[in-house]
């Protein structure tokens, strides 16, 4: 099995968690770090025992592969870099600043044969991989993201900051092209959208209704998806799904502990509602998040979120602030 040696460019509160990480793996190296802060750098190579690197390219060229923490004004440059140099890339979300950006490095790294994972983290929550035997089709979602004010990312919109979480799983559940974007969005104690809530219309007739908040008095992180014949509620802060569904009489529950809340029909058509708690597997998101990272690297199989999966939640993201401006400026 080939050791790989992954670098971190960015060591800030997240890229110091990614070298936590890299650092106790046993199957990879943290090969070093590297920062615009240098005593960032030096106090977290020191750390985990690494090395701290003063300039992004020799820390590049020391890599198999890199994970990309650093501001997303940033994100496109760094990445370029080490794409050009025939590296693989992990960059946090959102992929990059502008579409455009985003675009040219999935081309980028076609060229030159490596993958891009984008950092998506809510994809690798316990309540979704708890999910797996699950088909999901929605034809309705409505999802709520607020948090209380931290002063740390309020240089981007909340659609940017936290709503664009739940665009990249809503994409991937729904897998259709969105057809129409609506959306209002205010400033209140930054200089960007604080609050934001966007409606999208999907191909298939799946309507999404999506609220971003950062002005919260109290956290809230859930979904719901209502599909025919199931509701399932997904609670990203406790990490746990709940899954209500209407299923035959001689059909099999997917959970243990299924209760059964009643019965609808007759005869061949009677069918039995029941409640499910899918099981929750402990899970570190960031540790698995990165090890299918590592694992997509060995086995050259796509990532779990790929390049053009960072681009399209991009994409439907920028509409979205699109929209908010467009309403702001009719104000």
């Amino acid at each position: 099995m080939e050791h790989l040696n992954i670098g971190v460019i960015g060591v800030g509160h997240l890229g110091s968690l990614h070298a936590k990480m890299l650092a106790e793996a046993t199957d990879v190296s943290l090969a070093g770090v590297y920062d615009n802060d240098k005593q960032k750098a030096v106090h977290i190579a020191d750390e985990f025992k690494s090395a701290a690197y003063q300039e992004v390219d020799a820390l590049i060229s020391a890599c198999n592969a890199v994970t990309i923490a650093t501001p997303t004004t940033a994100h496109f440059d760094v990445a370029r870099r080490a794409i050009e140099q025939g590296r693989h890339v992990f960059i946090e979300k959102p992929i990059t600043q502008s579409i455009d950006e985003a675009k040219e490095l999935c081309r980028l790294a076609d060229k030159h044969g490596v993958l891009i994972q984008v950092g998506h983290i809510e994809r690798f929550n316990p309540a979704i991989l708890a999910l797996e035997k699950y088909e999901i089709k929605p034809m309705f979602v409505e999802s709520h993201r607020l948090a209380q004010f931290n002063p740390r990312g309020t240089d981007v919109a909340v659609v940017l900051d936290l709503m664009i979480h739940d665009i990249d799983i809503i994409l991937s559940f729904v897998q259709s092209p969105v057809a129409r974007v609506d959306a209002n969005g205010v400033a209140v104690v930054s200089d960007s959208v604080d609050i934001a809530n966007a409606r999208l219309q999907f191909e298939n007739g799946c309507v999404a209704n999506v609220t971003a908040s950062r002005i919260s008095q109290r956290k809230m992180r859930k979904m719901r998806l209502f599909q025919k014949n199931e509701y399932i509620s997904i609670d990203f802060s406790e990490g746990q799904a709940e899954v209500f569904r209407l299923i035959g009489e001689d059909e099999e529950p997917h959970a243990k502990g299924t209760l059964m809340l009643g019965e609808l029909g007759s005869g061949k058509h009677k069918r039995r509602i029941v409640y499910e708690q899918p099981e929750v597997k402990e899970v570190n998101a960031l540790k698995h998040e990165l090890g299918l990272y590592v694992r997509a690297i060995r086995e050259k199989t796509r990532p779990v979120v790929s390049g053009e999966d960072g681009r399209r939640a991009l994409e439907v993201a920028h509409s979205i602030m699109e929209r908010i401006s467009q309403q702001t400026i009719r104000m």
